[in-house]
């Protein structure tokens, strides 16, 4: 199964592309080779761009607030494991003092480095960190993998709070969308959303087999999904006509 998703407001697409970065970061980091390393530092950067939102640490500790009153009124709940429940408010309240205790802009001593901020003017450049542009960098990159694995580890440190409460936010909003199968007719669906629920995530799963890609829109009244076949030539073209293009796929919605 593919599963794609759609963000149904701003805040929720900046949480994606969040954590599309620090997943990826979290496997560079991994690694000892020093190509992986760069692209490591690339990920950085690209994630103090995401995070320089000015009201991003606002959203994140609000809807932290929001999840901690929703957990705690479910206190007592006869169908609540109480254990489960206790473990998850523990991570709220970890992500809020983490997050909380930093002061000022996100990744801001970063930004202030000095050494990584003539790095970051110049890696969006093809092939701006040759040595001749940034001998330091070159001599970094000769550092054995371990100390260089140490560098990076110190400065992720300094995002680690926005990466652990952006995965547990979205964690939380993915376990609570109930999941329902529908086919699209003829590459065609929609459906009409309830009066008076908020849906922020859209959540879209196919068979990996199926050979068609799903165009996604949707507002707060209706989703619409258009099931693309991609031709050999690269073209995508809508996936209609006959009964071999009813695509059966699971749908899910978030709120």
């Amino acid at each position: 199964m593919i599963l794609y998703e759609y963000p149904f407001n701003e805040r929720i697409r900046t949480y994606l592309r969040l954590e599309t970065l620090f997943r990826r970061l979290g496997t560079l980091l991994d690694r000892e080779d020093t190509v992986d390393h760069h692209f490591a530092l690339t990920t950085i950067f690209e994630l103090l761009e995401v995070a320089a939102r000015v009201d991003l640490k606002t959203d994140v500790l609000k809807d932290l607030e929001r999840q901690k009153q929703l957990l705690d009124s479910l206190r007592d709940h006869p169908t609540i494991s109480q254990s489960i429940l206790n473990d998850v408010v523990q991570q709220v309240d970890r992500c809020l003092a983490g997050l909380g205790a930093q002061a000022g802009k996100i990744g801001q001593t970063l930004i202030d480095n000095e050494w990584l901020a003539a790095l970051r003017n110049r890696i969006a450049i093809p092939a701006g960190t040759c040595s001749f542009d940034l001998p330091a960098y070159r001599a970094w990159q000769h550092l054995p993998a371990g100390q260089r694995q140490a560098d990076l580890a110190r400065w992720v440190e300094v995002l680690t709070p926005l990466g652990e409460s952006v995965l547990l936010l979205l964690g939380l909003l993915r376990d609570g969308g109930q999941t329902q199968k529908f086919v699209a007719m003829r590459g065609q669906f929609q459906q009409t959303l309830p009066t008076g629920r908020s849906f922020q995530l859209l959540r879209l799963q196919l068979d990996d087999q199926a050979g068609v890609v799903p165009e996604i829109s949707a507002n707060r009244l209706m989703v619409s999904v258009r099931m693309m076949r991609c031709e050999p030539d690269g073209r995508i073209q809508p996936a209609a006509g006959d009964a071999a293009e009813h695509v059966a796929f699971d749908l899910t919605l978030c709120g």
